[in-house]
């Protein structure tokens, strides 16, 4: 797992999808978002606006990130 630093105390899920290189574009998050693919804390969760805070942990086919304050 790796944590990814964010830049105050919430980030959304589709913009740290990017951040994190869990996904290539914006495009393909939300795919990966709408269908499921993406957990929060171990829960599927197909929000793409889903605030995110330090400490949640996000995983995208297998490949985990936690979101850390900077």
């Amino acid at each position: 797992m790796r944590d990814v630093p964010i830049d105050g105390d919430m980030i959304r899920l589709g913009q740290f999808l990017k951040l994190a290189d869990l996904t290539d574009t914006g495009g393909e998050g939300k795919i990966l978002i709408s269908s499921g693919d993406v957990t929060v804390n171990g829960e599927v969760d197909t929000r793409r606006g889903r605030q995110l805070h330090p400490g949640d942990v996000v995983e995208v086919l297998g490949r985990r990130a936690r979101v850390v304050a900077e």
